[in-house]
């Protein structure tokens, strides 16, 4: 058969960028079913989080002493809780909450700890030693003991709750970047740029950074079901987001032992959501990962 001009020009053409991202995402979700599962659900919740006040039948601080802990019905799909809250709406206006402490978290924990781990690597040396001790010392605690050093020390509420759960993730990432990004310092690009009389800073920013993208996006997206998970078990223990804040922790929290047996659904129906929000970012984070590993992709 023989090949016209125009389906070499055809061919020749690059695609346009919507269609790279289209074909790219259609490849993901063939090879990786799961983990467009766990895309589909972040979603879902983050569609919700941002539609809430359009998606919620009733405010979610709105009390009615009359329909006080009352099963779920046609008037509250959900049931309410013990000061007459409807479960739904506080469910879907948690989703808010647990993102913006989510992506806060993880954004701020392993964005410092990628440059922690870059700088440390670049300099090497003494810098890294002391840097690495550091980081040790951080990492020998865990992730839900040093967050709750932190909050005692900076105080509760939604930003200080940010702070305490970023502050554990950063030497996670520092780590794992860190060992990225000794193989990038080695590279001629990096010599050359040394050569060339660039300053420390820019070849850090400018040349390592970006090639060790992978592993900070899959640090990322892993952070993302623990910082939800802690969030939870910080308000669950009275010291994340405070009441009025709807929060699926402090609904766990108000669902207390009085209330296992004679309202099951204040507990339920929050604690499904955490499992269905951490279950979504842990597929998708693992999808991710054997995604942008190359010793862990398929031919």
């Amino acid at each position: 058969m023989a090949v016209t001009k125009e389906t070499l020009d055809r061919l020749a053409t690059p695609k346009p960028e919507r269609a790279r991202w289209l074909q790219a995402t259609l490849d993901f979700t063939r090879q990786r079913p799961l983990g467009a599962i766990g895309a589909a659900i972040i979603l879902v919740m983050a569609v919700v989080g941002l539609s809430a006040e359009w998606l919620a039948p009733y405010d979610a601080l709105q009390t009615d002493y009359g329909a006080m802990l009352a099963a779920p019905s046609g008037a509250h799909w959900l049931g309410t809780d013990a000061y007459g809250r409807d479960v739904f709406s506080r469910v879907i206006f948690g989703s808010r909450t647990a993102l913006i402490v989510g992506l806060g978290a993880s954004i701020i924990g392993a964005t410092l700890g990628a440059l922690i781990g870059v700088a440390s690597a670049f300099f090497g040396g003494r810098i890294d030693l002391v840097v690495q001790r550091i980081m040790d010392v951080l990492i020998s605690f865990p992730l839900i003991i040093l967050a709750l050093a932190v909050v005692a020390i900076l105080g509760t509420g939604v930003q200080n709750v940010i702070l305490a759960i970023a502050i554990p993730m950063i030497p996670r990432c520092a780590r794992v970047v860190r060992s990225s990004a000794l193989a990038v310092r080695e590279m001629p690009y990096v010599d050359a740029a040394r050569a060339a009389g660039f300053t420390d800073a820019r070849i850090v920013l400018r040349h390592m950074l970006p090639n060790v993208t992978a592993p900070y996006l899959i640090m990322l997206t892993a952070f993302l079901g623990q910082a939800i998970l802690l969030e939870a078990s910080l308000s669950f223990l009275g010291l994340g987001v405070q009441e009025p804040v709807a929060a699926w922790g402090l609904m766990l929290r108000g669902a207390a032992v009085e209330f296992a047996e004679t309202a099951p659904w204040m507990a339920i129906f929050p604690g499904l959501a955490i499992s269905l929000a951490v279950f979504g970012f842990n597929l998708f984070g693992d999808s991710l990962r054997d995604a942008l590993d190359p010793r862990l992709r398929t031919q």
